[in-house]
C-alpha cells in the first residue's frame, strides 16, 4: 500500500459521519470500483435497503472528498439484532492513517448507542494485515469458517482461489474490547494452539495461485478440525517469517467476551 505520510494529503483532516443522501451512496460506488473493481460493486439500491432496515453507512471524509466507508447491515444471531458489516474501503492514498479505526470505532459507537452489543464481518484469513488489524487492534473473534463463501470471482484480488473466510465477532462491550481499547493485549491461556503461516502468503498466492490453493486447503482443514473441537480465534502472532493463529477453548475465553 502506498504511503504518504508527510505530503499534503497526509495533514488533511478526516472526520467520519453517516452517509443518508444518494449522492454520498454514488461516491461509495464510486470508491468500490476502484479499490475491487466491478466484479465487487454493491450498488447504490442497497445502501438505502440499509439506511431504511437500521444498518448503517459510516463515511470518512478529507474535507467534502470522501475517502473511505464501511456499510452494516442489520442481522440475526443467535435470536438477536446484530450489524453485519458487509464491506470497508479506504482510497490508496489515504491508508495508513487510522482511518479504518476510524470507521470501525464510530460504527461501534453508533452500535452500543442503540444498543447492539455484536457486529459480525468475514475476511481472507490468507491477508494477514487486516486479520492483525481484526484481531489484534479491534480485538475480534472468531468462531466460524466458511469455504468458499462468495464462490470463485474475477477479482485479481482473490487470485482465482476460493473466498474462504473467516467470520469475525467484535463483542462490542466485553472485557476482551474494553481492554483492548485501553491497549491491554490480552495472553493466550495453557492449552492454545496454532495454524503458521508464511507472513507474506499475501503476496505468494498473487505470484503462485497453485501454491496458494495449497496452502488455503491446508489451513481450512486445520480452522475446521479446530472449531470442530470447540477452539476459537482470539489472536494472532506476527513474526519476520511466519504468522500464527493463536486458538483457545471457547470455555475458557468465555468470560472475556460476554458483554458486560
Amino acid at each position: 500500500m502506498e504511503r504518504v505520510e508527510g505530503s499534503s494529503v497526509a495533514r488533511v483532516p478526516i472526520t467520519v459521519r453517516h452517509c443518508t443522501t444518494l449522492e454520498e451512496y454514488h461516491e461509495c460506488e464510486r470508491l468500490q470500483l476502484i479499490t475491487w473493481g466491478q466484479d465487487q460493486v454493491v450498488p447504490l439500491p442497497l445502501f438505502v435497503v440499509a439506511r431504511e432496515t437500521g444498518g448503517q453507512t459510516l463515511g470518512a471524509f478529507a474535507g467534502n472528498q470522501m475517502v473511505g466507508f464501511t456499510l452494516g447491515l442489520m442481522g440475526i444471531h443467535e435470536g438477536r439484532l446484530i450489524i453485519h458489516s458487509h464491506m470497508t474501503a479506504v482510497l490508496a492514498e489515504f491508508r495508513d492513517r487510522g482511518i479504518g479505526r476510524m470507521l470501525k470505532l464510530a460504527q461501534r459507537n453508533d452500535c452500543l448507542g442503540r444498543r447492539i452489543h455484536l457486529v459480525e464481518w468475514t475476511f481472507d484469513p490468507l491477508e494477514l494485515k487486516n486479520a492483525h488489524f481484526n484481531i489484534s487492534r479491534l480485538g475480534a473473534v472468531v468462531k466460524r469458517y466458511i469455504p468458499n463463501c462468495y464462490g470463485i470471482t474475477e477479482s485479481p484480488l482473490h487470485a482465482g482461489l476460493p473466498t474462504d473466510r473467516l467470520v469475525a465477532e467484535w463483542y462490542l462491550d466485553s472485557v476482551r474490547v474494553n481492554g483492548m481499547m485501553r491497549g491491554e493485549m490480552p495472553r493466550p491461556g495453557e492449552g492454545a494452539v496454532r495454524v503458521t503461516i508464511s507472513q507474506d502468503i499475501s503476496v505468494r498466492k498473487q505470484a503462485d495461485p497453485a501454491q496458494g490453493a495449497r496452502v488455503q486447503t491446508e489451513m481450512r482443514e486445520k480452522f475446521m478440525k479446530y472449531m470442530k473441537d470447540g477452539f476459537i480465534v482470539t489472536g494472532l502472532e506476527i513474526g519476520p517469517k511466519e504468522a500464527s493463529y493463536i486458538l483457545e477453548d471457547e470455555k475458557q475465553v468465555a468470560a472475556q467476551i460476554a458483554t458486560t
